[in-house]
Order: C-alpha cells, then structure tokens, then sequence
C-alpha cells in the first residue's frame, strides 16, 4: 500500500520560510516522479514543483526562485523549501507521486500571515 505523509506545514510570517517534507512508503521511490502541488478553497490543485527520478526539477512560475524541491531517495523523502513566502502562497499543500498511477497525500496547511 502507499502512502504519502505530509508535514512541515504551519503559520509563517511574510517573508519568511518553511520546509515541507513528504515521506513515502510502499513504492520503488527512486524511480518515482514526485510533485508538489497547492490548492486554496473554490480553486483548482495547482502544480508548484517537480523532480524526477534524475532529479531534473522544474518549478511554476509563482515558485521558480523562492521554493525549491529536492529528495532523499535513501530515506523515501521529498522536501520543499519554501523561502521570502508571501500570503498569496496560503493553501493547502499535497504531495504527489507518479509511477503507473497518480497518489496523493492527505495535504498540510500553509498560512502566510502577519
């Protein structure tokens, strides 16, 4: 069975920093594609990052030079190092894996705000 467990999430100042950290379990995970993606309430799961198996990463444009994504494929983890976030960054978080099929975490809550 997989699973993906996000955390890392809370409340942070504008400006400030947060790192997010997803652990998975019941995949080959060094194989696996891994993707961050957000969502806020009424609107769609957006894509931020992604890093494949290579660790070729690519990044929205709202998160290209503030966040970066990387993994530890010894220990099945993907993180997310969210820097100088604004509150327009607010939402709630889900890690993703691709390999043969989509997965989802359960998401953790991101809040910029003074």
């Amino acid at each position: 069975q997989v699973r993906l467990v996000e955390s890392g999430g809370g409340l942070v100042q504008p400006g400030g920093s947060l790192r997010l950290s997803c652990e998975a379990s019941g995949i080959d995970f060094s194989v696996t594609t891994m993707r961050w993606y957000r969502q806020t309430p009424g609107k769609q799961r957006d894509l931020v990052a992604t890093i494949l198996r290579t660790g070729a990463t690519t990044y929205s444009d709202s998160a290209r030079g503030r966040f970066t994504i990387s993994r530890d494929n010894a220990k099945k983890m993907v993180y997310l190092q969210m820097n100088t976030l604004k509150p327009e960054d607010t939402a709630v978080y889900y890690c993703y894996a691709l390999l043969r099929r989509e997965y989802w975490g359960q998401g953790t809550q991101v809040t910029v705000s003074s």
